[in-house]
């Protein structure tokens, strides 16, 4: 999976710690997110898209491997 986190987070101005603290997870899980190493739950992806105010799929997309 692809996602543009790191690109949504920069267009708001908001820093790692920042949106951690907006969703209620560690700035470690963000870093996790957006370097591929952790895939978000369902739970975590729709409190992505609400704070975005944008679907899911317009920042995480499958890969043709997935």
């Amino acid at each position: 999976m692809k996602n543009t986190l790191k690109v949504e987070r920069a267009i708001l101005n908001l820093t790692q710690d920042e949106l951690a603290k907006e969703i209620g997870v560690s700035r470690q899980t963000i870093n996790s997110i957006e370097t591929n190493r952790y895939i978000p739950s369902t739970l975590l992806s729709l409190k992505l898209s609400k704070l975005f105010n944008k679907p899911v799929n317009d920042f995480f997309k499958l890969e043709e491997k997935d």
